[in-house]
Parts: structure tokens; C-alpha cells; sequence
């Protein structure tokens, strides 16, 4: 697929970054700074290769004596370098002060800066040294990098920066052959990919050199042991400028405040098949791994909650007071909850996460209890591959619900007036459409008559 690597770190316009790992560190930051508006600044925590300056456009040699005014007034265009000088063939990184001096400057002038916080000589995969990485507390992002390449190889020092250290956190003896469950325990431990990534900065785990559909395979189960340790994982082949799939969580809004006046009763708890309506809808979305689910209730708020009471302590049942109003205030109600954290939070080790909004969410509505964890796994896959804005099921030519919509939509989501749902951006955002062989998604339960005919499919 061809995608951005901004694209897919969701960065803000003028990002603060750090890199740090192995096996594509500098390639990433490169391809990254290619992709920014300029001018945006560079520089590093640590060591630089010489070799490693042809990608800017300017660079800039700290001294002593520098004149900040002076490097201030020529930041116009392009990408600039900024480092002290040469030391045995290699440029050294700044000092506490200058990259604080960068930054205030950076922010004075609304340019990005992107940092190179370790060193890897090259090598597919690490584990941090003991004063390992230098990490400014300013940065907003941490992309953590390894290369792929190194599974399968022996743990030793001609595949692994630090092999021993490597070996004491992946619990992997010296010499035996590196495996993704090994990779996985280095990335995962607060000493190896989470070591100083300050509290507040977004985890991006990017996992390169997925050249093979092997790899691929193997980053798949990396992913999806490290998910809840990061706030998106990529996987990738930068030297061919590829992103196969990214991993972030999908969040599931399901619209249950309606007052069912035109069917006559509570539709939200309809019996189908043995199981409440509401019930059924948030069984799917757990069964198919959408999180955080949020529920949001309106009419007929305290039996919609005695339902799902006991269901899983993950679930959100938030109350929208103006339900009244139209669904719009229901997907308002739904949206702040996600941008705003205010329920959810996982523990990585003995530091407190709390993941960062959605790469995107899917609307459930509470009269759709047929809707199956393997078509919203469905969604979610499109949407791993493409980022797509708008995600929808195709059934013999005719869009069915449910949809997911991507984090980009949300703002859009917010400005929506009155009783009408997500369709009301289709103008914006033109619907992708997954192939999808299940009649009954096209079906609504307005009237008895349509319950009836749900139950017989």
C-alpha cells in the first residue's frame, strides 16, 4: 500500500519526536522529516554518522561560543541539522541545555523537530545501555524501532547493540536463535523499548524491515502481545517505502438512548435469541476486540444499565441528558467520552498509561443485535491496511451498517446537528465498502413486523 509514515504516526502538525531502537531508527526519521512541512529542525540526544547527514538541507555545528540569534535568524527552509562537532568520525549530540535551547526555539517559530535519542551501529535490534536513551521530557512522541531482520539470527554482538542486555530482558541465552516471543519481551520491559519514554508521550512501536511474508507474520504476534503497551505499532518496509498494517485500538460507540417510540416498547431489550438486544451488541463488540466500548444510554437508562451490569468492567455506560435532541447529541456524548480519556486506563509495569484516542470508532446501534464480531473484525482489518476515513459493509450493492469511522472524522462527527447519525459526513468522506454476504445487516427493527422477521432470518 502506499501511505505516508506521517500518515500513520498521527503526529500533530508541529510534532515533537524522538526515535530510538534499531534496525531502521534513522531511515524512519529521514523519511519522516521528507514528509513534514518545512522548515523543520533534526538533531540527536547521542551520536550521528557523518554519513548520515546527506538527507538535510542545512547543518548547522555547535560550538562553545555559538550565537543563537544567529542560527535563529537562518532556520527559513529545508531540513536542518543541528549538532556539535566531529568526534572520531562521528557528530556528537547536544547537551541537555542546547537541546532545550533547540526546542525553545522550535516552539517560538511553530517548527517540528525530530530527534535521534540512541545509536545501534547499524545493527537490526538493541536493548538500551545504561545510560540509554536520553529522552527530552518535552517530546510529545517515542517512536521505539526494530528491525525484523534479526529474528531468526543468533543473540550475539554481530546482530544485537547490547547483547547481554538483550539476553537479560528477552530471556534468551547468548548464541541461541532470536525469536519474536524474545523480541516481544525486550520492547515490552520498562528497561529495554519503554526505558524513559516520559509519562505523557505517545508509544509508537515500529516494527521494520517486515520484508517477507514470514515477518509479517511474526509482527502480527508481536502486535498483538504489545498493544496495550503502546499506542499504535506499524509495521513496515522503509527501504521500499511500504506500511503493511497498523495496530491501534478501535473503539466501539453503541447508540442505545432512542425511546423506541415507534415500535411501542424498549427495543433495547428485546429478547433475540436468549439475549437481551443490548446485551447481544456489546457481546459482539467485546468478542471482536473493540476498545474502550462505550455505551450511551438515554430513554430507559436504569434497565438498559441492569443488563449489561456484570457483562465486563470494561464496558462505559454513560448517560446522554440530551438524547431527546436527535442521535447527533449521542455521538457527540460518545466522542468527547474517547477524547477526553475519562474512562479508561491500562498499568504497563509500575508506570500509569493511558492510551491516546482511537485510531477509530465503530457505531453499533442497539436495534442491530445481528451484527457478528467477524464483520467488525472485517472493518478493522480495511482500516489496519488503509486508514481509510469511512469504513462500511457492502451487501449486494447497498451499504449496511455497522461503520467505522477514523480518528480524522471525529471533528466532523462533532459538528453534526439533530437526529441524524455518521451518514450525515458521507459528503465529506466518501465511504470505502468491504464486500460483506449478510442480508440481515440490511435490516432495521422498526415495527413488530420487523422483529418478527429478524428472529426467522
Amino acid at each position: 500500500m502506499s501511505m505516508k509514515l506521517s500518515k500513520a504516526l498521527r503526529l500533530s502538525k508541529t510534532p515533537r519526536v524522538a526515535f530510538v531502537g534499531a534496525g531502521g531508527k534513522t531511515s524512519a526519521l529521514t523519511s519522516l522529516a521528507q514528509d513534514l512541512p518545512k522548515p523543520l529542525v533534526v538533531s540527536t540526544t547521542t551520536h550521528l554518522g557523518i554519513w548520515q547527514t546527506r538527507f538535510a538541507d542545512q547543518h548547522i555545528i555547535l560550538s562553545d561560543d555559538t550565537d543563537w540569534k544567529i542560527i535563529e535568524d537562518n532556520l527559513s527552509s529545508g531540513i536542518i541539522l543541528i549538532t556539535q562537532k566531529p568526534k572520531g568520525g562521528r557528530l556528537s549530540g547536544l547537551s541537555v541545555s542546547q537541546i532545550n535551547k533547540v526546542f525553545e526555539i522550535c516552539e517560538s517559530h511553530h517548527l517540528p523537530l525530530l530527534l535521534e535519542c540512541d545509536g545501534s551501529r547499524q545493527l537490526p535490534l538493541k536493548a538500551p545501555g545504561v545510560n540509554e536513551p536520553p529522552i527530552p521530557e518535552f517530546v510529545e512522541a517515542v517512536v521505539v524501532v526494530a528491525g525484523l531482520s534479526g529474528l531468526g539470527k543468533s543473540l550475539d554482538k554481530y546482530t544485537v547493540y547490547n547483547p547481554e542486555v538483550f539476553s537479560r530482558l528477552g530471556n534468551l541465552q547468548t548464541g541461541a536463535e532470536i525469536s519474536s516471543v524474545a523480541l516481544g519481551n525486550v520492547i515490552d520491559h520498562k528497561q529495554g523499548g519503554l526505558k524513559n519514554i516520559p509519562n505523557h508521550a505517545k508509544r509508537i512501536l515500529l516494527l521494520n524491515q517486515a520484508d517477507t511474508p514470514s515477518l509479517q507474520i511474526q509482527a502480527r504476534k508481536i502486535a498483538n502481545k504489545l498493544q496495550d503497551s503502546f499506542d499504535r505499532i506499524i509495521v513496515a518496509e522503509l527501504i521500499r517505502n511500504k506500511i503493511h498494517t497498523i495496530f491501534e485500538p478501535t473503539a466501539a460507540i453503541i447508540l442505545a438512548a432512542g425511546s423506541s417510540s415507534r415500535f411501542g416498547q424498549t427495543k433495547q431489550l428485546l429478547d433475540y435469541h436468549g439475549v437481551p438486544f443490548i446485551k447481544a451488541v456489546t457481546l459482539s463488540a467485546i468478542n471482536a476486540g473493540l476498545y474502550p466500548i462505550v455505551v450511551i444510554t438515554g430513554a430507559n437508562a436504569n434497565a438498559v444499565n441492569e443488563e449489561l451490569m456484570n457483562i465486563s468492567t470494561e464496558i462505559n455506560i454513560v448517560f446522554n441528558p440530551n438524547w431527546q435532541n436527535g442521535q447527533s447529541t449521542s455521538i457527540h456524548t460518545g466522542i468527547d467520552i474517547l477524547n477526553n480519556h475519562k474512562y479508561f486506563q491500562s498499568q504497563v509495569d509500575d508506570q500509569v498509561f493511558i492510551p491516546n484516542n482511537p485510531g477509530s470508532v465503530i457505531f453499533l446501534l442497539a436495534d442491530q443485535p445481528q451484527v457478528s464480531p467477524a464483520v467488525l473484525r472485517c472493518l478493522m482489518e480495511e482500516h489496519s491496511h488503509t486508514l481509510s476515513p469511512v469504513i462500511a459493509p457492502l451487501i449486494n450493492g447497498r451499504r449496511a451498517n455497522p461503520v467505522l469511522f477514523d480518528l480524522q472524522t471525529f471533528p466532523d462527527l462533532m459538528n453534526l446537528e439533530g437526529d441524524i447519525g455518521g451518514r450525515g459526513i458521507f459528503s465529506k468522506y466518501s465511504p470505502v465498502y468491504v464486500e460483506w454476504n449478510d442480508r440481515t445487516l440490511t435490516q432495521d427493527v422498526d415495527n413488530p413486523a420487523d422483529y418478527e422477521r429478524l428472529l426467522l432470518d
